[in-house]
């Protein structure tokens, strides 16, 4: 399944945002579900998984800062509430179903003054 990611943007140091990671008719609720997030000439790095049951794990430059949920409601879509961004937050942000190949096109998020 390719998903499709939004929500990026422009934001300052501090600043929030949300991304979504959602595709139509997808059971949220039953996969494993990463976040991935690349800059230009470096390699694609995780920094957070929701598994079934809701349970989530993060990479330590995030844990803290982000928070990784399902959509409870429609069972639509996976949501990564970003807080306190920081400049090294900078990247394009993606997230995939564990053990896929798909990739979607990314959201670009950057932060910066």
């Amino acid at each position: 399944v390719t998903f499709v990611e939004s929500g990026g943007g422009l934001v300052r140091p501090g600043e929030s945002l949300r991304l979504s990671c959602a595709a139509p008719g997808f059971a949220f609720s039953e996969a494993i579900i990463s976040w991935y997030r690349q800059v230009p000439g470096q390699a694609r790095q995780w920094f957070a998984t929701i598994i079934p049951g809701g349970d989530t794990r993060y990479t330590d430059s995030v844990k803290g800062r982000f928070t990784l949920y399902r959509d409870v409601v429609t069972n639509a879509a996976v949501y990564l509430q970003m807080d306190n961004l920081k400049p090294e937050d900078t990247s394009v942000y993606y997230c995939q179903e564990y053990d896929s190949a798909a990739w979607g096109e990314g959201t670009q998020v950057t932060v910066s003054l």
